[in-house]
């Protein structure tokens, strides 16, 4: 650091440090919601009936990450543009369905997709087929745009 000059903060520094300042005033538990995942053949129908691929946050409680890019990316798109998404816990034993219509839970489908990161985006399409690129993490300086591609991508393959 030059004496004088006020040190620079990489940009995943200051998301955790805005995450942070939310829990330690409160704001975090205010945060928006996103709704859960309780039978995924249902709502992959929905979305691809709307058009649209289903994207399917994996989050972790208290996951500062998890909160950004749910606050600040998939609530707002959910609520402004109708965006079909769903979020799964990592350790929760909260019952859903697989895409092939089997009994599980959160957790369990976590570990069978594989999913070691949080937050984790999927983009899932007919039968529950990833159909862009998992987007996982939240700490690229690039977020918005990466989201948006991946969108493009499976709302191409939704369309064909």
């Amino acid at each position: 650091m030059t004496p004088g000059r006020a040190p620079t903060l990489t940009r995943r520094a200051a998301l955790l440090a805005l995450a942070a300042a939310g829990c330690a005033s409160g704001v975090h538990a205010a945060g928006r919601t996103l709704p859960p995942s309780t039978a995924l053949p249902q709502e992959i129908a929905q979305a691809l009936a709307q058009g649209q691929p289903l994207v399917v946050m994996v989050s972790l409680r208290a996951c500062p990450f998890c909160e950004v890019v749910r606050n600040n990316y998939l609530a707002p798109m959910h609520e402004r543009e109708g965006l079909p998404v769903v979020q799964i816990n990592m350790l929760d034993d909260r019952p859903t369905t697989d895409p092939t219509g089997h009994a599980t839970t959160h957790g369990a489908l976590v570990r069978a997709w594989g999913v070691k990161v949080a937050p984790t985006l999927l983009f899932l399409g007919k039968g529950g087929a990833e159909i862009a690129p998992r987007l996982a993490g939240g700490e690229t300086d690039f977020y918005a745009a990466t989201l948006d591609s991946r969108l493009e991508q499976a709302r191409k393959h939704v369309g064909s």
